[in-house]
């Protein structure tokens, strides 16, 4: 089970359907093209000496030849590993070292960087070959994570987390092979390839590929190719919305937009409505898959806020810190379960035991709580949460109140250390409200506790290209 080649099947059974467009070049390839330009990517790594369980790297920019050596692995047996464009030399060898990598493949803009490995040119020559078949609990890739907690780990994908990823989604968000989609986000995130891409060619839909993300070039693309469903980010739903272009874009083609990555302020999801845009969002990590939940358009509409309801055969259990389940409205640590969880960390297994239990349920480290109808509502990260006078205090649940007010267009929390209090909030804010404004509104709708004791109000948040605030800047920046 899972234990296929996904590009293949597809190809087998519409082979003349289109799978890809390519922006910056213009081509337009039906899935078998792009699976006879995998099959020539397998080739060159077997070429490079690449056998069955050796890891490989792709370090582009989002291309057609980044998604034939990355669907080659399935053809050679070899494990990907995609690797930033943002990295920097040092962080890459890192990366290369743990794994054990035994060849590169690179972009030009990369082909001269000092790094403890052989790197060639991301460029497939010539020839075919059958898929080898594997079981669906080998590794497929290495996704490595941000390292924003310490050192990067490699998150193993098995096939079976892939295709059951992809299966599940197409299902659960009623994906349809009629459906057109860009990507914009990076393929080296879990996030670029596996959210929308492998749904999309699960179903036989059309991927519309943009090298990287550029307004400006987003709207147009949208409306020339009929795009029906868009994945974003918070970051990139706020740069669009800016974007001159947002306000006369034809969108009647549109089914849905959905946000990932990070919680999505309530104003951008309301702006997109006045559009005549559903706005859903959803929730995933690389370690659990990049889609665990699901909903409607006319939940969003309703549970303003809301992630969903489990995907089919997710389990999800929210957990106090004796690994007790709360109770409903109670905020604990999202735990979950099911054929899309991840087989561990590479060359770790002491982080390994940390996050996966032995009984199946990985524990996410981040919090939410559960409504009586089964909705699921983000409430920050465990470590995030801080405690101000022996009372436990949770980061978004003040940012999601301060985004509510309609001078303030984002917001982060930062706890610091307080000397009556142990710590205490720190409200940055990106907005035209003033201090005592915002004062008032807060008193009225949380506890005193909660209260930040200093607003600093700046320009933008540090956000990474994944929409996920960068805190330890903002951190930096409290004297």
């Amino acid at each position: 089970m899972f234990d296929g080649d996904l590009l293949a099947e597809r190809a087998r059974i519409t082979p003349d359907k289109l799978a890809l467009v390519e922006i910056e070049s213009g081509a337009r390839l039906t899935y078998r093209d792009l699976d006879l330009r995998a099959q020539a990517a397998a080739v060159t790594l077997r070429e490079a000496g690449v056998a069955a369980g050796d890891r490989y790297g792709i370090l582009a920019y989002n291309c057609v030849e980044f998604l034939a050596f990355f669907f080659a692995a399935a053809k050679c047996g070899a494990i990907v590993v995609p690797l930033s464009t943002r990295a920097t030399e040092h962080e890459l060898r890192g990366i290369i070292e743990d794994c054990t990598m035994k060849v590169l493949f690179a972009g030009e803009e990369f082909a001269k960087l000092d790094l403890p490995v052989g790197i060639r040119e991301l460029r497939s020559g010539e020839g075919t070959c059958a898929p080898l078949r594997s079981d669906a609990e080998s590794t497929y890739c290495l996704l490595y994570t941000s390292g924003t907690t310490g050192k990067p780990k490699g998150v193993m994908i098995p096939k079976r987390q892939l295709w059951w990823n992809g299966y599940n989604t197409a299902v659960n968000w009623g994906l349809r092979e009629d459906d057109v989609s860009p990507i914009f986000t990076p393929l080296y995130h879990a996030g670029g390839v596996a959210a929308f891409l492998i749904p999309i060619f699960s179903v036989g839909g059309t991927i519309v590929l943009h090298k990287n993300f550029d307004a400006r070039v987003v709207w147009p693309t949208i409306e020339r190719e009929r795009c029906t469903v868009v994945l974003g980010v918070p970051t990139i739903w706020k740069l669009l919305m800016d974007d001159p272009g947002f306000a006369a874009a034809d969108l009647g083609h549109i089914r849905w937009f959905i946000s990932g990555g990070a919680p999505l302020p309530a104003y951008i999801q309301q702006a997109y409505l006045a559009r005549g845009v559903p706005m859903k969002q959803g929730y995933g990590m690389t370690e659990v898959g990049v889609n665990c939940f699901t909903m409607t358009v006319e939940d969003a509409a309703q549970k303003p806020g809301s992630i969903g309801r489990p995907m089919l055969f997710t389990e999800v259990r929210l957990i106090d810190g004796d690994g007790n389940e709360v109770a409903e409205g109670e905020i604990g640590e999202i735990s979950i379960r099911g054929p899309h969880v991840s087989s561990g960390y590479w060359n770790n297994e002491e982080a390994t035991r940390a996050a996966y239990g032995d009984d199946g349920w990985f524990h996410t480290g981040d919090l939410a709580r559960r409504d009586a109808d089964g909705f699921f509502f983000i409430a920050g990260r465990r470590k995030e949460m801080f405690i101000s006078g022996g009372v436990n205090v949770y980061p978004a649940e003040i940012e999601a109140e301060l985004v509510t007010h309609p001078l303030v267009a984002d917001a982060a929390i930062v706890p610091v250390p307080d000397d009556v209090w142990g710590e205490v909030a720190v409200a940055f804010i990106v907005g035209r409200a003033a201090q005592e404004e915002l004062e008032t509104y807060l008193a009225a709708r949380i506890a005193k506790y909660k209260l930040p004791k200093r607003y600093v109000f700046i320009d933008v948040l540090p956000r990474t290209p994944y929409g996920k605030v960068e805190k330890a800047k903002l951190r930096e920046a409290i004297h």
